[in-house]
C-alpha cells in the first residue's frame, strides 16, 4: 500500500500508451484500453518498483472504473434529452421488448444446444442479452451520433434492459443463491425500479425552472460540487433500490440537459468523462485472465456468431417498428451488440452460487471479444449497410419510396 499512489502512475501511464497505439492504428479506442488491462494484472509479474500485477491497487482502480461509467452515462444523458425519451415512450417500449425476447430466446436456446444444465441456461442466457451501457455511451459519444433519430432507441432499450435486468438478476439470484425466489418480491424489485425511473423523468422535467435559478453559480468550482453531488447521490441510491447506479446517471443527465446550464455541464465535466472512463475499461481488463479462457474458446465464438444475428435482427426490427430507415435500423442494432459489466455480473452469480466452472471464463472471452467486435462494427456501420444494401435492394427501394413521397407532396 506504501506505494498506490506509483501504482496509478504506473496504470495511467499504460492507459495513455493504449490510447496513442489506438491514435495512431486509429482504430477504436475501447478495445486497446482492455486489451491493456488483461495484459496485466494478478497473472503478470513484479520488476524493482514497477508492480504490473496491480494487486494493491485493485480496489482502487475498480472504484474509479466505476465512477468513470457514471461519467459515461451522466454525459449521454446531458447529449440527450428528457423530451426526445418521452415523446419516443412507445416505441422504446415496442423496441426494448422485442431485443430482450429475441436475445433472450437465442441465449436460451444457444444454452441448450451446448447441453448445459437449467440453472448454468439461465445464467448463459443473462450474459448473452444484456448491453454494456458504458460501452454504448462511449461509442455513441465518441461518434458523434448522439444526435442521430436512433439514439433515443439505443437509450430507451438501455433503460428497458435495466429493468429486466433487475426482474432477471432477483430470479436468478433467487434460483441459483437459495434455491428458491419470491414472486412477489421480485413484482415489488421490478415495479420500484420502473416507478423511480418514471419518477425522476417526471419530477426532473417540472423542476428544470428550480435548477436553471440553483444552477445560476459564477464560480467553476462550487458549480462542479454541485452537479458531482447531484450526480453521485441519485447514482448511488438508484443502486439502494436495485436500479443500476449507472442508469441513475444516465437519468440525470437527462434531466439537466433540459437546463439552460447543458453546455456549461457538458464543456467541464468533460475531462472527467474521458479519464474516468478510460480507467473502467482498463479496470475491466484486469478482471480477465487470458490464461484461464482456453477452456471456453469454442463455446465462447459461437454464443459471439448468435449474439451478432440476433441483435442485427433484433434492431432491424425494432427500427423499422418504430418508422426508422434501414440504414437507422442497422446503426441500432450493431451499437449495442457489446457485452460488459451486466455480463460479468451474472457470471459472478454463477461463480457464488457453484455452478459449472465454464461460465467464468466463457463470460470473460464473450464479454471480449464483444467489447472488441462491438465498438469497430459500430464504427463502420456505414460500409455494412452499404453491402448488406447492395445484396437485398434497401437503397432502391428507400429511394423509390422518396421519390414516391415528394411526387405526393407536389400533387
Amino acid at each position: 500500500m506504501d506505494y498506490i499512489v506509483f501504482e496509478i502512475g504506473l496504470a495511467v501511464a499504460l492507459i495513455a500508451l493504449a490510447g496513442l497505439l489506438s491514435a495512431k492504428l486509429r482504430f477504436s479506442v475501447i478495445p486497446f484500453y482492455i486489451l491493456v488491462g488483461m495484459a496485466v494484472g494478478p497473472h503478470s509479474f513484479e520488476w524493482w518498483h514497477l508492480d504490473f500485477r496491480f494487486i494493491s491497487s485493485a480496489p482502487l482502480i475498480e472504484f474509479l472504473g466505476r465512477i468513470g461509467v457514471l461519467f459515461l452515462l451522466f454525459y449521454l444523458g446531458l447529449e440527450f434529452s428528457v423530451g426526445r425519451l418521452v415523446k419516443s415512450g412507445r416505441s422504446i417500449a415496442v423496441g426494448g421488448t422485442i431485443y430482450i425476447l429475441i436475445n433472450f430466446t437465442l441465449g436460451l436456446l444457444f444454452a441448450y444446444a451446448a447441453g448445459l444444465p437449467l440453472l448454468e441456461m439461465l445464467v448463459v442466457a443473462g450474459i448473452t442479452t444484456i448491453s454494456s451501457s458504458a460501452i454504448v455511451a462511449k461509442v455513441l459519444v465518441d461518434l458523434k451520433r448522439t444526435a442521430n433519430p436512433e439514439t433515443e432507441m439505443i437509450l430507451g432499450i438501455i433503460m428497458f434492459e435495466d429493468v429486466f435486468l433487475a426482474i432477471y438478476i432477483s430470479i436468478v439470484s433467487g434460483l441459483v443463491l437459495s434455491g428458491s425466489t419470491s414472486l412477489g418480491g421480485i413484482a415489488l424489485s421490478a415495479l420500484i425500479a420502473l416507478g423511480f425511473m418514471l419518477l425522476v423523468l417526471i419530477v426532473g422535467r417540472r423542476a428544470v425552472p428550480l435548477l436553471n435559478r440553483l444552477l445560476n453559480i459564477r464560480s467553476n468550482e462550487v458549480f462542479l460540487l454541485v452537479i458531482f453531488s447531484l450526480l453521485f447521490i441519485v447514482a448511488g441510491f438508484s443502486e439502494t433500490i436495485h436500479v443500476a447506479e449507472a442508469i441513475g446517471a444516465l437519468l440525470v443527465g437527462l434531466v439537466l440537459a433540459e437546463t439552460e446550464h447543458m453546455k456549461r455541464i457538458e464543456h467541464l465535466i468533460l475531462p472527467f468523462r474521458d479519464f474516468f472512463g478510460a480507467i473502467f475499461f482498463f479496470s475491466f481488463g484486469l478482471t480477465i485472465d487470458p490464461l484461464s479462457l482456453g477452456g471456453a474458446v469454442w463455446l465462447s465464438l459461437a454464443a459471439v456468431v448468435v449474439t451478432l444475428i440476433g441483435n442485427f435482427a433484433a434492431g432491424m426490427w425494432a427500427g423499422r417498428s418504430a418508422g426508422l430507415s434501414p440504414k437507422a435500423s442497422v446503426n441500432i442494432g450493431l451499437t449495442i451488440v457489446a457485452r460488459g459489466e451486466f455480463s460479468i455480473i451474472m457470471a459472478n452469480v454463477a461463480k457464488a452460487g457453484g455452478l459449472l466452472p465454464i461460465v467464468q471464463p466463457f463470460a470473460a472471452l464473450y464479454v471480449l471479444l464483444l467489447a472488441v467486435i462491438g465498438p469497430l462494427l459500430t464504427k463502420e456501420t456505414k460500409h455494412i449497410y452499404n453491402g448488406m444494401s447492395r445484396i437485398l435492394g434497401w437503397m432502391g427501394r428507400s429511394a423509390a419510396k422518396q421519390g414516391t413521397e415528394r411526387a405526393a407532396s407536389r400533387d
